[in-house]
């Protein structure tokens, strides 16, 4: 979907008092960075900001990236009434990568065809300072059938293989499926990468 598209789904959501998304961290996001010391973050494909936003109130330098620019604006005011610093980088996650290596880049729920995943993915990776760790999560390709919400179109739900391929060359704590309780009490099936860059000597 463009940037238009999300565009006006952030400006329509606003306008009503709502957001697109919770403006609390993804629950998974905040347990596995939760436990490491505070560097510098990137968010890419940030939408509205929770995960950036929430990492800045942990200690984190913060740079949100996505290619909407409306939901960088609300993030802005979010962070701003936090009195939190952040940079915001209007840019496509399929092409951006970092001019300074960072220690951690958050990918949630980045829905793209395998391609330009994988394409985001080694942009996350170029962007990871040796040691940096890279945490995704997003929509399983099983969802589609046993669990509830995420993109009904399969060429946007995430393949296990396509990750960790995307991954070759970091060392992987962890590839596999993860079932989420949502807001309702249902399940929905989610893949989560958590993997680091190795320190060459």
């Amino acid at each position: 979907m463009s940037n238009a598209f999300w565009d006006d789904r952030y400006a329509k959501a606003a306008a009503e008092g709502m957001a697109v998304w919770s403006s609390e961290p993804n629950a998974w996001i905040a347990q596995v960075t939760g436990t490491l010391p505070p560097g510098t973050a990137i968010d890419l494909a940030a939408g509205e900001g929770r995960n950036a936003v929430w990492l800045a109130s942990r200690g984190w330098r913060v740079t949100a990236v996505d290619f909407s620019a409306t939901g960088l604006s609300i993030g802005r005011t979010r962070a701003a009434g936090a009195g939190l610093e952040l940079g915001w980088v209007t840019a496509d996650a399929t092409s951006w990568v970092s001019p300074t290596p960072v220690d951690l880049v958050v990918i949630a729920y980045l829905q793209l065809p395998a391609a330009e995943l994988s394409s985001a993915i080694s942009n996350a990776i170029a962007s990871l300072a040796a040691g940096g760790t890279l945490a995704l999560i997003g929509h399983d390709s099983e969802n589609l059938e046993h669990g509830v919400g995420g993109p009904k179109d399969a060429a946007m739900l995430h393949d296990l293989e396509v990750v960790r391929s995307a991954a070759a060359g970091l060392d992987i704590v962890e590839c596999r499926r993860y079932d989420r309780t949502t807001a309702d009490g249902g399940v929905a099936i989610d893949t989560i990468l958590l993997a680091t860059k190795p320190v060459r000597e």
